[in-house]
C-alpha cells in the first residue's frame, strides 16, 4: 500500500472534521452545491463517484464474468445475509435500542420515524461504494460486480414487499425515479465508460501494460474523490449535526452493530464453505454496507423532508465511509486466520495482486 492508502483512516477523520467547519463557514454554498440533483441523486456526488468507480471498473474483463460461476456459494451467502438477514435484524436492533434502551433519550413523537428509517437503511444493499471497498481489500473484481448486478435486480422486486412487511405498511411508495437512475449512473454508464476505455487501451501497442499504468495513474485520483465525497456529505450536513449530535450518536449505535453483525456473519460463513479471501472479503463488505439514496429518497417520500426517518437514513450516510473503512481494515488483518482454514485456497494463487 502507499503512504496516502496507509494513512487512510487520518485523511477520512480529517475530512470529516473539515466538512464539517466548512459546512458551518459556507452555508450557503453547499446548500447551492446540495440543491444539484435529479431525483435526490447530487450530481456533483454522482461525478465524485465516477472518479472513484471507473479506474476500479477498469480491471473488469466482461468476458470474464462467467467464471463467476465457481463461486456460488459465495453469492448465495450475500444474498442470503441482504435479503434474508439485514432488513430484519436491523428491524430487532431499531426496536431494542431506539424503541427501548434510548427511548428517553430521544424525542417521542419521532421513535416509530426512527426505527423505519432505520429499516429503509438496511434494506437497500449498497451498489457503487462496494467497488471502492472491494478494491481497497483486493477483492475479486468479477465477483464484486455480479454481485452488485444480482442484488440490483432483486431490488427492483423485494424492495418494497420487505420495507412494507417491516413498516406495517400495505403501500410502499417506491421512488423509482431515483432507483433506476442510480442504477443508470452508478453502475450501467461507468461499467459502458470503462469497458471502451479498456478495449481501447488493450487494442494499442503494449496493451496490457498501457492498461496497468493507466489504472495505476488513476488510483489517487480515486482515493482523493472518496476525501471529497466526504467533506461534501458531511459539509451537507453539517448544520444537523452541530444541532442534534446526541441523536445522530444514538441512531449510529444500531447502525453499527448491524454493520459488523452482518458483515461478520457474511465472513465467517464464508470462511465455512472455503471460499478464497478475495470474494470472502467483498462479500462481507457488500452485506455491511448500504444504498443510502434510495433510503433517504423513500424516507422522504414516505415520512417527509423532516422526518426522523429522514434524519435516520441520512446518519446511515454519515458513518457509511469511516465505518466500511474499520470494515476493511478487519478483513485486511484478518486474511492470515482466514486462510489457516483447511481447504482455503491461498490468496496469491486465485485472486489479483
Amino acid at each position: 500500500m502507499s503512504l496516502f492508502e496507509r494513512y487512510l483512516t487520518l485523511w477520512v477523520a480529517l475530512c470529516i472534521v473539515a466538512g464539517i467547519v466548512l459546512g458551518q463557514l459556507f452555508l450557503n454554498t453547499f446548500q447551492v452545491v446540495g440543491r444539484i440533483e435529479v431525483a435526490q441523486i447530487n450530481l456533483p456526488v454522482a461525478v465524485l463517484v465516477w472518479l472513484m468507480i471507473i479506474p476500479m471498473l477498469l480491471k473488469i474483463d466482461l468476458k470474464a464474468l462467467k467464471d463467476v460461476r465457481q463461486y456460488w456459494r459465495s453469492v448465495g451467502i450475500t444474498l442470503f445475509v441482504n435479503w434474508g438477514v439485514k432488513p430484519f435484524s436491523m428491524a430487532l436492533l431499531g426496536w431494542l435500542f431506539i424503541g427501548y434502551l434510548f427511548l428517553d433519550y430521544l424525542p417521542a413523537d419521532q421513535i416509530d420515524s426512527y426505527i423505519a428509517g432505520l429499516i429503509l437503511l438496511a434494506a437497500a444493499p449498497c451498489t457503487a461504494m462496494v467497488f471502492v471497498w472491494s478494491h481497497l481489500m483486493r477483492g475479486e473484481p468479477h465477483f464484486t460486480l455480479s454481485q452488485v448486478a444480482l442484488n440490483d435486480v432483486i431490488m427492483v422486486f423485494a424492495f418494497a414487499p420487505i420495507v412494507g412487511l417491516l413498516l406495517g405498511l400495505s403501500t410502499i411508495t417506491v421512488p423509482w425515479n431515483t432507483l433506476l437512475l442510480s442504477v443508470l449512473l452508478y453502475i450501467v454508464v461507468p461499467l459502458i465508460i470503462a469497458n471502451l476505455w479498456r478495449r481501447y487501451l488493450l487494442n494499442r501497442t503494449h496493451g496490457q501494460a498501457r492498461l496497468e499504468k493507466v489504472i495505476k495513474r488513476l488510483q489517487p485520483f480515486s482515493l482523493c474523490a472518496l476525501l471529497a465525497t466526504l467533506i461534501l456529505l458531511f459539509g451537507f450536513q453539517g448544520k444537523r449535526i452541530i444541532a442534534e449530535p446526541l441523536v445522530i450518536a444514538l441512531l449510529a449505535v444500531p447502525i453499527l452493530i448491524q454493520v459488523f453483525f452482518n458483515s461478520g456473519l457474511a465472513y465467517l460463513l464464508n470462511r465455512q464453505v472455503r471460499s478464497p479471501h478475495c470474494v470472502a472479503g467483498p462479500s462481507a463488505l457488500i452485506g455491511a454496507s448500504n444504498f443510502f439514496e434510495l433510503a433517504v429518497a423513500t424516507a422522504i417520500a414516505l415520512f417527509g423532508f423532516e422526518s426522523g426517518a429522514a434524519l435516520a437514513t441520512v446518519v446511515g450516510v454519515l458513518i457509511e465511509v469511516p465505518v466500511m473503512l474499520l470494515a476493511v481494515r478487519v478483513v485486511n488483518q484478518s486474511r492470515g486466520w482466514y486462510e489457516r482454514r483447511s481447504g482455503v485456497v491461498p490468496y496469491e494463487e486465485c485472486c489479483p495482486t
